[in-house]
C-alpha cells in the first residue's frame, strides 16, 4: 500500500476571493475526485478536503493530520440543495435555518445517508453538513461536483489554520495541494447545531451565535455553554456528533493560562501571573486588546495584539493566528482572558477554554 502520508511536495496556488483563477480551481477539483486531498479557505479557518463518498480519500484526511477516527468530519456542500444528497429525514428546522445562515459558518448534524461513508461520521449515523460562504470554497465545491469531507487544515489538536502559511506548517509534505485565499474572515470554526436530539442542541458555538440561532430555534438547548458553565462538555463513549469536543483541543505547544474575567480585573491578573513567571527567569506572552498591549508590555511581557476589546469580530478573526505567532516565539507561559459570552465572545471563550487544557482560572 503506497504511504500518503507524504505524497509528493505540496503544490500552494494563490486563489485571490475577488478573482478566483479557473485553472487552480479546476487543478484542485481534479486532484479532489482522483482521491487527493486539498486545503482551502473558507470564511471560518482552512479546510482540508477530500471527497465525501470515497472512504480511501477519507482516510488519507486521517493520516495527514494524525486525526484518530473517533473524531467526525463536517460535509461540506455547494448549496443546500444539494442536502438530500448527503442526509435523509431533513426536518423544517434544517430547510429555514439553511435558508437564513447559509452560505455561512453553521453546521448541521441530521442523519446520514448512507452515500457518505460512516468513516466521516465517527461511525455513528448522523452527519454534520455546511455550505462555506467563501469564494474559493465555493468555486472547488461547483468544480469538483462532490461533497466535501473537510476538518480543520492542522495537525490534530494543534491551533486551527487561518492563513495558507500556517497548513503549510502544519501539513507540507503531506498533502496535494493548498489553494492560497488569503487570511480567513470569521476566524473560528462554524457553529454545530444537532437537529437529531430533541429539542436540538448546541454542540459548538461558532461564527453564527447562540443569540442568533435561538431567534429561529427559541428551544435550542445549550447546556454546557449556561451563563456559569463551570467546564467543558464530560467525555462520552458514544460516537461523537461534532468535531472540537475534547477537553483539550486548538492547543498551542506552550502552557497557556486563560483568565475567566476581563478589564482591569484580568489584566490585574495577567500581570502578577507574568511577575511571578519572570521572577522564575520564564518568557511570557499575552494575547490581548489593543487598549491593553501597552499595559502588558510596560511588564515585559510580549504581547500579540487581537484588536478593539469591544469589536469581538476582529479578535475572533486574529485569535488563532496570535496564538500561533506566540507559540513560535520561544516563550515559556501563555496568557490571555475571555471577552464575555455575548456574541461571539461565547465562541472565543470556548476555543481559548480548550486551547488551555480544558478549564479557565477564576481572578
Amino acid at each position: 500500500m503506497t504511504d500518503h502520508t507524504h505524497p509528493h511536495e505540496t503544490i500552494v496556488l494563490a486563489t485571490p476571493p475577488d478573482a478566483v483563477p479557473p485553472d487552480a480551481i479546476a487543478l484542485a477539483a481534479n486532484l479532489l475526485r482522483a482521491g487527493e486531498v486539498v486545503a482551502f479557505p473558507t470564511e471560518t479557518v482552512y479546510g482540508l478536503g477530500a471527497d465525501a463518498t470515497s472512504e480511501a480519500a477519507i482516510r488519507r484526511i486521517f493520516v495527514a493530520k494524525e486525526r484518530p477516527l473517533s473524531d467526525p468530519l463536517i460535509v461540506h456542500l455547494a448549496a443546500a440543495t444539494q442536502l438530500a444528497g448527503v442526509t435523509r429525514d431533513i426536518p423544517p428546522e434544517a430547510e429555514r435555518l439553511a435558508e437564513r445562515f447559509w452560505p455561512g459558518p453553521l453546521t448541521l448534524v441530521l442523519p446520514r445517508l448512507a452515500r457518505i461513508p460512516a468513516l466521516v461520521a465517527a461511525g455513528g449515523d448522523t452527519v454534520g453538513v455546511r455550505v462555506p460562504a467563501h469564494p474559493v470554497a465555493q468555486a472547488l465545491l461547483r468544480a469538483a461536483d462532490l461533497p466535501i469531507a473537510a476538518p480543520s487544515a492542522n495537525r490534530f489538536m494543534h491551533t486551527s489554520p487561518t492563513t495558507a502559511a500556517h497548513v503549510l506548517a502544519d501539513l507540507d509534505g503531506r498533502i496535494a495541494c493548498i489553494l492560497d485565499g488569503g487570511p480567513t474572515m470569521v476566524g473560528v470554526e462554524s457553529t454545530v447545531v444537532d437537529l437529531t436530539s430533541s429539542p436540538p442542541r448546541l454542540l459548538r458555538p461558532g461564527g453564527v451565535t447562540l443569540e442568533a440561532l435561538r431567534a429561529f430555534l427559541p428551544n435550542l438547548y445549550a447546556p454546557e455553554y449556561a451563563q456559569n458553565a463551570p467546564h467543558c462538555a464530560p467525555e462520552s463513549a458514544e460516537p461523537s456528533h461534532a468535531p472540537g469536543q475534547m477537553a483539550r483541543h486548538y492547543a498551542p505547544h506552550t502552557r497557556l493560562v486563560v483568565f475567566d474575567a476581563m478589564g482591569a480585573e484580568a489584566l490585574a491578573a495577567m500581570r502578577a501571573l507574568a511577575a511571578e513567571a519572570q521572577a522564575r527567569g520564564e518568557r511570557v506572552g499575552a494575547l490581548a486588546a489593543d487598549e491593553e498591549a501597552a499595559t502588558l508590555e510596560d511588564a515585559g511581557v510580549r504581547v500579540a495584539r487581537l484588536g478593539p476589546v469591544d469589536d469581538l469580530a476582529a479578535i475572533s478573526r486574529r485569535l488563532y493566528a496570535a496564538l500561533r505567532e506566540l507559540d513560535a516565539a520561544g516563550l515559556d507561559l501563555l496568557l490571555t482572558h475571555s471577552f464575555g459570552r455575548q456574541g461571539l465572545g461565547l465562541a472565543i471563550e470556548d476555543r481559548l477554554r480548550r486551547a488551555a487544557g480544558g478549564s479557565l482560572r477564576t481572578v
